[in-house]
């Protein structure tokens, strides 16, 4: 119980473009949860659209934003004391018709810190969560604990891509948006996965260039050139190789912009797969009836099946998936120069912020 703080310190979101320090209450702890120290907390594109870009939360402001955490379990359940742990982006209620049919990713009440849990997040010293779809970590090596925040959504939400995509060994995948910050794991994920084909495209030269070491095949610069312009360096890259171009593709784009949302759907022919999983508040036309001609799909995916987890830090501790050249460590009392350097796009790494209250 000497663990147990009196306050949770934090910077909570007073509202969108102001942080500042406070002191919460510490919730009580009721059966089934645990109170986790919290060794690190990742920023991700989708803290800075809570906070700069209007995309709204499930709760209001104040309210501490960041959803990938990982930490030590300090009090509550028993059978979780003093495990190092990564939670969930997203945990679901494990409790509804969507959970029972499997999609518990997307359950409708579920809790993810940051966002619906009330005024609690992961820019914190400590968060009260559900013990039941914990990942508790074992054999990290020389990894700092900390390091692994960035599994809770960067890394486990392109492989929930993957799942729901059905990628299969031998598949043909296009991943747009290849450079950024889940951008970087769906190329790994695709290698480790199988996939017979990787098409990175990216805007940023010294990215695309990174995602050659990383798992990709090939890598198409789409700066400044139109969808058709990069679809015909698509095409022409497939016949001088001998791959089919115009059937069986899977695509997946996590640029989350317009123009890669337009890029994907320019790809889009027979029997592909479009796999959306960046997101932007921007709006798309299309000509739905191409679908049915081509007998295409497009899908969404949102956040990770707790049960991926353990497959997924698997995967990163036996060097599968690389995390350690993709991230910096700051202290969190940095995180306003942190989201200003994220906001600008000036990051070539994900920044994990650990509590230095």
């Amino acid at each position: 119980m000497a663990n147990i703080p009196s306050k949770i310190e934090t910077w909570q979101m007073v509202e969108p473009g102001n942080l500042a320090r406070a002191s919460l209450d510490v919730p009580e702890i009721q059966t089934g949860e645990v109170l986790v120290e919290i060794a690190g907390c990742g920023i991700c594109h989708t803290d800075l659209g809570f906070f700069y870009d209007d995309v709204p939360t499930v709760n209001s402001p104040p309210l501490t934003l960041g959803h990938e955490i990982s930490g030590i379990v300090v009090a509550g359940d028993n059978a979780w004391l003093d495990k190092e742990v990564i939670i969930p982006a997203v945990m679901p209620c494990n409790n509804c018709p969507i959970c029972a049919a499997g999609k518990g990713n997307r359950c409708l009440t579920q809790k993810m810190p940051g966002n619906s849990m009330e005024i609690y997040g992961g820019f914190s010293s400590h968060i009260v969560v559900p013990s039941q779809d914990l990942c508790p970590v074992e054999g990290r090596g020389d990894t700092p604990l900390a390091h692994l925040a960035v599994i809770a959504d960067a890394v486990t939400s392109p492989y929930q891509g993957a799942m729901r995509a059905e990628l299969q060994p031998g598949d043909l995948t296009i991943i747009i948006g290849a450079g950024g910050g889940l951008g970087t794991y769906m190329t790994q994920i695709c290698s480790a996965l199988g996939a017979k084909e990787i098409i990175a495209i990216d805007i940023v030269p010294e990215r695309l260039e990174r995602t050659l070491k990383y798992g990709a095949t090939h890598a198409i610069n789409s700066m400044g050139k139109s969808t058709r312009e990069v679809r015909d360096e698509f095409r022409d890259y497939c016949r001088g190789k001998g791959i089919q171009y115009n059937f069986g593709w899977k695509i997946f784009e996590w640029s989350g912009t317009l123009p890669g949302q337009e890029l994907g759907l320019e790809l889009l022919s027979f029997v592909y797969t479009l796999l959306i999983g960046g997101y932007g508040m921007q709006k798309n036309e299309y000509q739905l009836s191409r679908l049915m001609a081509f007998n295409a799909d497009i899908r969404g995916t949102w956040g990770c099946l707790p049960k991926y987890y353990p497959d997924v830090l698997n995967m990163v501790l036996n060097g599968r998936i690389k995390i350690e050249p993709f991230i910096e460590a700051r202290p969190m009392s940095k995180i306003k120069e942190a989201f200003d350097e994220a906001h600008k796009g000036t990051l070539e790494k994900r920044i994990i912020l650990i509590p230095d209250f």
